[in-house]
């Protein structure tokens, strides 16, 4: 048997998402494979502190009762200090040990502070292997507004929208009122970079607009208004090839609204009434195939790595793209792993299949640089 590879499992961190990316990492600590991998559980502590966190899959379960979160355990995770080692220590009540060298690491962060490119500068800088997509893309993909530029450029339909800051809404909260009016009722309200449907509100009527805006600006300064569509809910998720080979889509996931406003972060993540999940869901072959295409050419549009679930609204006039999540969320209920299990996969081979793909485009990576310096 060879080797086992050695991977760093990254998660909580800073964002009000903390908890959605403690419950990823309690499925995936559940479900990666012990015979192939040697897991490092890294936690970030709401304050930015990388400790090192027990490998208990029971620690992190979801509940609505007491949500999971890393806490200050007082030990320090250090990583390394050039792209010349690749060794982890940690700093605890018993000194400075190495954890060994590590082959890859497994950000599983949801929000800012993680998902947005943070992390990823961080681990580029020491060319450190990772799951997922790079910088830029995954700055692009946590900012709905420059995510929703990008894909219109690219001739993708999105929801038409409005964006509005901080300092607008203080100044000139008109401009607000206007845009919806012309947005037109419903509409919704969201943080522009944030995830989890965290400080989303739908606004049925103008008097609404104050509290949404409330509610967002807590998240973050920059906030869209977005026109509510009416079509069906749907959801692919998406997975990039080895180097030189495309990237390819799952089935579908339907959301069937029955009993709630929205998908809404009770029903996303605490199994609350008013939502069902369907997948694979009913479409016909030739609407499935074109929800892919386009799904592909948006996680393309982005210059997307890894992984990507793309939700969209199949409307009277066709797809309109809703958002790109470049890292979604993996706990048992969520879509990303059911659209593959219904693809075939298990949860394992999907854990096997991210890892081997991140370390496929590193080696690439490093054999293009090699190339280039002994030219």
């Amino acid at each position: 048997m060879t080797d086992k590879l050695t991977v760093a499992l990254l998660f909580g961190g800073r964002s009000s998402e903390h908890s959605i990316s403690c419950a990823t990492a309690g499925g995936v600590l559940a479900a990666i494979d012990r015979d192939r991998y040697t897991v490092i559980p890294v936690g970030i502590t709401r304050d930015g502190a990388f400790v090192l966190e027990d490998d208990d899959p029971t620690k992190f379960t979801l509940s609505a009762a007491a949500l999971p979160e890393v806490t200050d355990n007082g030990s320090r995770v250090l990583w390394p200090d050039s792209a010349a080692s690749r060794e982890l220590t940690v700093v605890d009540g018993s000194g400075r040990r190495s954890l060994g060298s590590v082959d890859l690491v497994f950000p599983i962060l949801h929000g800012p502070y993680g998902e947005d490119g943070t992390v990823q500068g961080m681990l580029e800088l020491v060319d450190l292997p990772f799951v997922g997509s790079g910088v830029l893309a995954s700055a692009l993909g946590m900012d709905k507004h420059f995510t929703k530029t990008v894909l219109q450029h690219s001739g993708l339909a999105v929801a038409p929208w409005h964006t509005v800051t901080a300092d607008d809404w203080a100044e000139t909260p008109d401009q607000a009122y206007a845009a919806l009016a012309e947005l037109g009722l419903p509409a919704f309200v969201k943080p522009a970079r944030a995830g989890s449907s965290v400080g989303v509100s739908r606004v049925a009527s103008p008097d609404q607009l104050a509290e949404a805006m409330a509610v967002a600006l807590a998240e973050d300064d920059k906030v869209l208004i977005e026109a509510g569509l009416v079509g069906r809910e749907l959801e692919v998720a998406v997975l990039q090839g080895r180097p030189g080979d495309p990237a390819h889509a799952s089935v579908a996931g339907e959301v069937v609204v029955t009993g709630r406003d929205f998908y809404d972060f009770a029903a996303k993540y605490l199994d609350a009434a008013g939502i069902e999940l369907v997948c694979p869901a009913d479409l016909a072959p030739a609407d499935l195939a074109e929800m892919q295409r386009i799904a592909v050419r948006a996680f393309e549009a982005i210059d997307a790595g890894g992984l990507a679930r793309v939700d969209f609204f199949l409307t009277a006039d066709g797809w309109v793209i809703n958002e790109i999540n470049t890292m979604p969320g993996f706990t048992p209920i969520s879509m990303f792993p059911s659209c593959w299990l219904a693809s075939g996969y298990t949860y394992p081979q999907l854990i096997d299949e991210l890892i081997e793909v991140a370390l496929a485009r590193a080696a690439h990576k490093r054999r293009r640089t090699s190339a280039v310096v002994t030219e």
